[in-house]
């Protein structure tokens, strides 16, 4: 079991930035994340909504970050 649980997305997009993430762009609802090495990634913004594990989880693919160390930086 990875131990992912809904999170914010004021709460993801803090660890992301923590971990040396930039915001570059927001279109929308979506703010467009990226690191100085290429990864890039997108979180939807939804004040009333968490984000869910199936996208939590594809976030995480996305930054090469295991749930694991995810955990870890919560």
């Amino acid at each position: 079991m990875s131990g992912l649980s809904p999170i914010k997305a004021k709460e993801l997009i803090k660890i992301l930035k923590k971990i040396g993430f930039i915001e570059r762009r927001q279109k929308g609802s979506h703010l467009f994340l990226s690191h100085e090495d290429g990864r890039t990634t997108v979180v939807p913004i939804h004040p009333s909504k968490s984000i869910g594990i199936g996208l939590l989880r594809s976030i995480l693919r996305d930054v090469k970050l295991s749930p694991e160390d995810f955990g870890r930086l919560k």
